[in-house]
């Protein structure tokens, strides 16, 4: 990278002290509609809306050339079930029961896709009424079932997605889903996994969406601290219950339709309702722009769990070890699993940098296909950002507790590594 190259992109990846969690509010509650395609970069998304953690709406441009979009859905827009059920009918699939309240979330069973989407037929012909409450499928995992459908390709706003880039790495899971409802079904008050950022596209239908900037969840806490499962409760009026309720603001409200795009910032709490039979494309993504997010998150769940079980700190051998277990249980991921999170994202970019792209990496959709994409100085930043985090998890008081003999490299020598790549990708 030459230093004319490097000046001129200066402004576009300045080193943000303040990153994403800056913004509490937006100006009027309005949330702004990106309209065409062509005039839209990625870079102004980086600004406009990664950076500033603002959420956003595309347009249905963005995905009139989707599969699932031509293929999915009926003349009128409805969800075509014969397609589906010709492509998917065999699979088996998560549902959730939108009737019942089990701890903060509703109850999943799985179920053959075929019978889901025949219960769907008879609850829209029953008036959207069934004795078996109204089901919603949701956190399908359709790409990887079915990695050979053209179901839909991940907009480039959305490519540097470090959650799923990991997942795929270690083959062991991923956060693409599929959430298929009729009208009426929903999703309780929540922030999305290791508060990450989400993009959420639907297919056909519309959805409305309520919005509280991150910050804003602690005014809806009970004198418990428990968060609602249900933000549009009446209950949450009741002061003796939720004390600092009137503090809050206003949720920020988007009513989504057919084909459109909406990008939830990190941390971001929300509630989400089915206004029609709707089918959407969902993902959740970290990258360098909310990772220290995610990291910060990570200490939260892990003090939390120490608290819990703290009066049995002397009795338990290995307390430190029986936390992070506690919380890989509940959060999906511990410290030392969140060191190579980090060094596998570092190495796919250290690489690119020291070696380059060749051709048929760069045909294919990969990480490294990625990350030529947004450019050698998109890796210089992604590396940067990753170096912060890494430098306050190394010197982390209950990281080093742990036997760390197993990571590899050590984090001293992945940190000098690092920035020896960043020093000679600016020279």
């Amino acid at each position: 990278m030459d230093r004319a190259t490097f000046a001129c992109s200066t402004a576009f990846f300045r080193d943000y002290n303040s990153s994403s969690q800056g913004a509490f509010c937006l100006p009027g509650g309005q949330v702004d509609f990106i309209e065409k395609v062509e005039s839209f970069t990625y870079s102004d998304f980086f600004r406009d809306y990664l950076i500033p953690n603002h959420p956003c709406i595309f347009s249905a441009k963005f995905t009139e050339d989707w599969g699932s979009r031509r293929n999915w859905v009926t003349w009128d827009g409805k969800p075509n079930f014969d397609h589906l059920l010709q492509n998917f009918g065999e699979a088996v699939v998560p549902v959730a029961n939108c009737d019942v309240k089990e701890y903060n979330s509703n109850p999943k069973e799985q179920l053959p896709f075929k019978e889901y989407i025949k219960y769907w037929k008879e609850y829209i012909k029953n008036g959207y009424r069934s004795s078996r409450g109204c089901l919603y499928l949701k956190d399908w995992h359709l790409s990887r079932a079915f990695p050979e459908q053209d179901v839909y390709t991940t907009p480039v706003y959305f490519s540097s997605d470090w959650l799923n880039e990991y997942w795929d790495a270690i083959a062991v899971d991923d956060y693409r889903f599929v959430y298929m409802g009729p009208k009426g079904s929903w999703t309780p008050f929540h922030a999305d996994v290791f508060r990450s950022y989400s993009w959420s596209a639907n297919i056909c239908g519309r959805k409305k969406w309520l919005l509280y900037p991150a910050g804003q969840e602690e005014y809806l806490k009970d004198r418990h601290g428990n968060l609602p499962f249900d933000v549009t409760s009446p209950n949450l009026q009741d002061r003796s219950v939720y004390p600092r309720y009137n503090q809050s603001q206003p949720p920020v409200e988007i009513v989504q339709e057919a084909g459109e795009i909406v990008f939830i910032p990190s941390g971001w709490h929300h509630q989400v309702y089915n206004l029609e039979d709707t089918i959407s494309i969902n993902h959740n993504w970290v990258n360098g722009c909310n990772v220290a997010i995610m990291w910060c998150f990570l200490q939260d769940e892990l003090a939390a769990v120490q608290r819990e079980i703290n009066e049995w700190k002397d009795p338990i051998d290995d307390w430190h070890l029986q936390c992070q277990l506690i919380m890989k249980s509940c959060t999906g991921i511990d410290y030392k699993e969140f060191y190579n999170f980090l060094k596998v994202i570092a190495e796919n970019r250290i690489s690119v940098l020291e070696n380059g792209l060749d051709d048929e990496a760069s045909a294919k959709n990969t990480p490294k296909a990625a990350i030529s994409t947004l450019g050698m100085l998109h890796a210089v930043f992604d590396l940067k950002r990753t170096v912060k985090v890494l430098t306050s998890l190394s010197a982390n008081e209950d990281f080093k507790k742990l036997d760390l003999t197993s990571l590899s490299p050590p984090p001293e020598a992945l940190l000098h590594h690092l920035k020896a790549a960043i020093d000679t990708a600016l020279l």
